[in-house]
């Protein structure tokens, strides 16, 4: 069973994460935060991506030894919304853009004959500790995993709210703990002999995978940003199905336990069939009440693009290397 987070805070990754961590480390209210080296941070890079992670935290299940009260410190969410300013405008600049919905997901539903991702890299010659290193990068969405879209229940209405609860519904485990697909993930971590705490492994993990659970966070805590989180649920709907088949074939080919290929084909079932409810229930009931946004569905799709491929250039590029992609060796 996954437990609460490991005992310490995240070691800082740069005076970003230093100043957030410190604050945190004290009982509120805390002292003024200087916004200042915002403006020069690398928006996808490991200081702002952790600062903001932590800052996240503490909507969900909060951090170790930080006091419950910092969730809505005045001081600590100003210097949050500067950190999305940037990260927001990074993401945006990194969006084609345009409002043609259709098209995007007709896109998703085409691989390249020559596709080369990281599920194709691993059913084809990655190797255990490639596999391992895979899952403890999801290990920071995966834990958590329905979570952050649940932000976008109550902004919701009629057709489109019911058809996203149903999914998420799935996603709970049906009402059966043991199937939850964060308890799902936790087993998985077990079968590969690795921790199962809740963010216990977030020191290994680099900025592109945090900036992937952090891109959802974002838009699941804004109201005006539902719309790019429907987009990006939908998304990754439509894209998982297939990987998830992928995995299975890679950890087949491995060897691996039982308990890490269950996770996959849990999902090549129930996302086959969240693609279509996303893709029709939800994306177009949503669009049919509120077709202004429309630009933000396409731009939710688009930035996810951007985040998984980045994901996926940094593993591929370790991995090729013959070196590590994490910040620090697996237990």
């Amino acid at each position: 069973m996954t437990t609460l987070q490991s005992a310490a805070l995240p070691t800082a990754r740069g005076p970003l994460s230093a100043a957030v961590s410190e604050t945190l480390s004290a009982p509120p209210p805390g002292r003024t935060l200087s916004v200042d080296a915002i403006a020069d941070a690398d928006p996808f890079g490991d200081d702002l991506q952790l600062a903001l992670h932590l800052c996240y935290e503490l909507h969900y299940q909060g951090l170790p030894g930080v006091d419950a009260c910092w969730e809505w410190d005045p001081e600590l969410l100003r210097l949050r919304a500067a950190l999305e300013e940037r990260f927001l405008s990074a993401l945006r600049a990194a969006a084609p853009g345009g409002d043609d919905v259709d098209n995007e997901f007709a896109t998703l539903l085409v691989e390249p004959i020559d596709a080369a991702g990281v599920s194709h890299y691993l059913r084809d010659e990655g190797e255990w500790w490639q596999v391992r290193e895979l899952f403890a990068h999801r290990s920071i969405y995966h834990l958590k995993e329905a979570d952050p879209h649940a932000w976008v229940i109550p902004r919701l209405r009629g057709r489109a709210k019911a058809a996203l609860v149903a999914v998420e519904f799935d996603e709970y485990g049906g009402g059966r703990p043991e199937y939850v697909h964060s308890r799902l993930f936790a087993d998985l971590l077990r079968g590969a002999g690795l921790p199962d705490d809740y963010l216990a492994l977030l020191d290994h993990v680099p900025a592109p995978m945090l900036a992937i659970v952090n891109a959802m966070s974002l838009f699941g805590l804004h109201r005006a940003l539902r719309g790019a989180l429907v987009g990006h649920f939908a998304a990754a709907e439509v894209t998982t199905a297939p990987s998830a088949q992928r995995m299975v074939q890679a950890l087949t080919r491995l060897g691996a336990a039982a308990e890490c290929k269950f996770f996959y084909t849990e999902h090549i079932e129930a996302d086959a069939v969240h693609e279509q409810v996303m893709r029709h229930d939800v994306v177009d009931d949503l669009l049919d009440q509120e077709p202004a946004l429309a630009a933000d569905v396409v731009f939710g799709v688009q930035a996810t693009n951007h985040l998984e491929d980045h994901l996926g250039e940094h593993l591929l590029g370790c991995w090729r290397a013959g070196r590590s992609s994490l910040r620090q060796p697996l237990p």
